[in-house]
């Protein structure tokens, strides 16, 4: 089956097969971008999450009689800087108005000029070939 799947994603005349790869991989290469961008909302949750619990941890090094551990690690732990002069929220506000705002717009602008703004064409040109007519669960769209 060659035809289109919907309007939404079909190749817009004149696309070559390896302009429609080329965005696809483009696409794709974005799509690890969101993944990592993730791990890194990930680790930012995680160690403001690990800062927090560092108050419960110089109370009760504290009530434990062990002010030198618990005055140690409320100077040199809580609080600190994840690189230097950032915490992660700074980090991640960095990282989304650079280096994630350049593949966005970078990702977006190829689409619009060369593929009508259309987003995974090269999937929804594979899903068509992977079909089988009249297989359970195969509609070619919902």
């Amino acid at each position: 089956m060659t035809e289109p799947l919907d309007t939404t994603h079909a190749r817009p005349a004149g696309a070559s097969d390896e302009l429609v790869a080329a965005v696809g991989k483009l696409s794709e290469a974005l799509e690890t971008i969101e993944r990592a961008r993730g791990a890194l909302y990930e680790a930012h949750q995680l160690i403001g999450g690990a800062d927090a619990m560092l108050d419960d941890v110089v109370d009760g090094l504290r009530a434990a009689g062990h002010p030198d551990w618990s005055d140690r690690i409320a100077t040199e732990l809580v609080g600190r800087n994840v690189l230097p002069g950032r915490w992660t929220f700074q980090v991640v506000e960095e990282f989304d108005d650079g280096y994630y705002r350049a593949w966005k717009d970078l990702e977006r602008g190829v689409r619009e000029a060369t593929t009508a703004g259309r987003r995974h064409v090269h999937e929804a040109e594979m899903k068509r070939r992977r079909i089988t007519p009249g297989g359970p669960g195969q509609d070619p769209v919902p």
